[in-house]
């Protein structure tokens, strides 16, 4: 039997995936063709903790679903297809080693997942503190500067760190930890907080659309938005 979905998650991830393909748009106009875009300040908060939703987001999901350990082992192999591809681009001369995403929103969301297979027996006080202790423990990890350059997955980084994207465990497992939270406690029912909100809407459910096939759209729009750089750029 097909479960019923909850429209609101689906729509909402749609409109963080949408909200992405925006970012990462005019992120190619500025760094590819130099462009010199003033943006508003409310951009730029988007910009800086937008992804935050939309790991609220899979929290939430991860407790309507099951079989968490297999899809971020599919989720996980997305991330290092997007590493390879940027590395790919360094390689061919088609970017600075800067671009490149050796731990962005995909290889961060997979090991969640897998690590929310751990802690799901837990009671749902235990993980929201464990979720506020990685996140304050995570933004004071964000400050400081180490020697070893492997642990840059927990928030740890060197002077010379750099990345196109970059969600370490810490703080972004906590957050992930909070959607669970979130998820056990307003969707223990695991039916929709807005049954009678018009969601057949033709804008819904384009959003709603979108949200279910996110992990496509993000593998695929971001060649999408090169291409269309280039073809500016030829015009």
């Amino acid at each position: 039997m097909h479960k019923q979905r909850i429209w609101e998650l689906d729509a909402l991830r749609g409109l963080c995936i949408l909200c992405v393909i925006l970012i990462h748009f005019i992120f190619d106009l500025q760094y590819f063709l130099g462009k010199d875009i003033h943006l508003p300040g409310i951009y730029r908060f988007i910009q800086d903790n937008g992804g935050i939703l939309f790991i609220l987001l899979s929290g939430i999901c991860a407790t309507l679903g099951s079989r968490s350990v297999r899809r971020g082992v599919i989720v996980f192999a997305c991330g290092m297809l997007i590493t390879l591809v940027t590395v790919g681009m360094v390689r061919l001369g088609m970017a600075d080693s800067d671009i490149v995403i050796s731990f962005g929103i995909l290889h961060m969301l997979s090991i969640s997942m897998v690590l929310y297979a751990l802690v799901k027996r837990l009671p749902t006080w235990a993980i929201a503190i464990l979720g506020i202790l990685i996140i304050v423990t995570g933004y004071y990890f964000l400050s400081l500067r180490v020697s070893c350059s492997w642990v840059f997955f927990l928030g740890l980084r060197t002077s010379m760190y750099s990345a196109g994207d970059y969600f370490p465990l810490l703080p972004h497992f906590g957050w992930f930890c909070i959607g669970v939270v979130l998820g056990r406690t307003l969707y223990s029912g695991k039916k929709s907080l807005l049954p009678d909100a018009p969601s057949s809407a033709a804008p819904l459910r384009m959003l709603q659309f979108c949200g279910r096939h996110s992990l496509w759209i993000y593998l695929l729009h971001q060649p999408v938005c090169y291409a269309l750089v280039m073809l500016i750029t030829l015009l």
